[in-house]
């Protein structure tokens, strides 16, 4: 290092702004071309990383057993219940009009597709009832599927076919139309198998209702409560929930 450098460096140790200020000022006389020093900007996600999830929407009997059938399925994001295809605004458990009980799916289409849920619909409820499902008795209860586009509409009215000619002489009597308003169903009524089950609230650390409602591990508890995860599933998280227990009871967070 020259003499002069050395000089300039224990300058801009006590007099940093003055210092900047001449070495720029020498550079701009050497013509040398300064480049700006670019701070990097916050890392942000790449939006193809960024789950876009769809939306199907079911009515099939009781939305609380309906939400228990479809929360423990792979893709499956989030699950809610909720009132849909009437005329009334704003409609109220015990005041629904001609609105159905409905479950809204939340799911990934990279890990399952409508075509999947489809038929996860029809062999879990009975489609020939005209008036309800087993002792729930009432056009509240109905069969019936809500599509958003032409390609729903398509496949639901294909795999209607399908239930029909399965079932042969029996009348399908499955309702299939466009989404309209989903009214989401008071918060005692989401979740509601978990709900019945203090033991597995106490587990995920007692959400409050918001996180309860929007968290995929709750839709998946759900489904496990009312022991309608498939076998493998449901086998998988006894054990691994009696192994939590075990260990100490910490949070659980992940399934």
């Amino acid at each position: 290092m020259k003499q002069s450098d050395r000089k300039l460096c224990i300058y801009y140790n006590h007099h940093h702004y003055t210092l900047l200020v001449v070495y720029m000022m020498w550079l701009l006389s050497m013509n040398i071309v300064v480049l700006g020093i670019r701070i990097p900007d916050r890392i942000q996600k790449d939006p193809k990383d960024e789950v876009v999830v769809k939306t199907a929407v079911f009515g099939l009997g009781s939305f609380w057993r309906s939400e228990s059938v479809f929360g423990c399925l792979d893709g499956v994001v989030r699950t809610a219940v909720g009132y849909a295809g009437g005329s009334k605004t704003n409609p109220e458990y015990r005041s629904l009009g001609d609105h159905a009980e409905c479950v809204k799916i939340e799911y990934d289409p990279r890990v399952i597709n409508f075509r999947q849920l489809l038929e996860v619909f029809w062999s879990n409820h009975d489609s020939r009832q005209v008036f309800g499902q087993g002792p729930d008795v009432g056009n509240q209860y109905r069969s019936i599927i809500f599509t958003n586009g032409t390609e729903e509409s398509r496949l639901a009215t294909l795999s209607k076919e399908r239930e029909q000619n399965r079932l042969k002489s029996s009348i399908v009597t499955t309702q299939i139309q466009p989404l309209g308003p989903f009214y989401p169903a008071e918060s005692d009524h989401q979740k509601f198998e978990l709900k019945r089950n203090h033991f597995l609230l106490q587990l995920i650390g007692n959400l409050p209702e918001e996180e309860l409602q929007s968290s995929s591990l709750a839709a998946k508890l759900n489904s496990y409560a009312a022991e309608l995860c498939p076998w493998r599933t449901q086998k998988r998280l006894d054990a691994k929930i009696n192994d939590i227990v075990r260990k100490g009871w910490p949070i659980l967070q992940d399934l």
